[in-house]
């Protein structure tokens, strides 16, 4: 990912924050000339060094199932709020156009996971995303009829040996231009548009 310096996010702990955030993302392998792209969710270990690992999983029938158990090296792309700027919002209306956004890639070699590995990923992903509602779904792996689907998934994890983030963020414009593209943002009535402007105001992370 080309990343002038200025745009250039370095902080680990404010890159994990955003895959946390994000979680929802592409997971891009090679092999043999194939390219192949998946739109899954990551659960992220922290405590393992340098970046952490992100564990995964998908269905056995995807073709990309096959680039995983090579062991080459594979892409995981997170993406955040994005928008475009129109110079009519900046002090100095003499630019050009642009987009503000927030991605990060990691990158690393996937290894399976074991069936019991596989069970507690589930498990997590289902007690994050079900969160504390009254009526969330319960993951009850010993039920016969989940016991009869794991074998059609397939877990792995994915131990991070690089970790990039790319923060665009008007850094290259004066505080009166940033202020006008925040204040443009704070009034649109798309969310994700709004969130850009506290990012752009916060310069990380939005804390849940």
């Amino acid at each position: 990912m080309y990343i002038p310096d200025q745009f250039r996010e370095r902080d680990t702990g404010v890159l994990q924050d955003f895959m946390d955030r994000f979680s929802f993302a592409t997971l891009v392998t090679q092999q043999n000339g194939e390219m192949i792209a998946s739109h899954l969710p990551f659960v992220l270990e922290r405590n393992v060094r340098p970046y952490g690992v992100l564990r995964t999983h998908l269905a056995r029938k995807n073709p990309q199932f096959e680039h995983l158990q090579s062991g080459s090296e594979a892409l995981i792309i997170f993406q955040g709020p994005h928008a475009y700027i129109s110079p009519m919002w900046y002090a100095n209306q003499k630019s050009v156009p642009t987009w503000n956004y927030v991605a990060v890639h990691a990158y690393g070699r996937p290894t399976p996971l074991g069936e019991s590995d596989l069970v507690e990923l589930l498990r997590k992903l289902v007690e994050e995303h079900e969160g504390s509602s009254a009526e969330k779904w319960d993951f009850e792996a010993g039920q016969p009829w989940i016991k009869q689907r794991l074998p059609l998934i397939a877990g792995f994890q994915i131990p991070i040996s690089n970790l990039e983030g790319k923060f665009k963020l008007n850094q290259d414009r004066t505080p009166e231009d940033r202020e006008g593209v925040i204040d443009k943002l704070n009034r649109s009535e798309d969310p994700l548009r709004r969130e850009l402007a506290v990012l752009m105001r916060r310069g990380g992370v939005e804390d849940e």
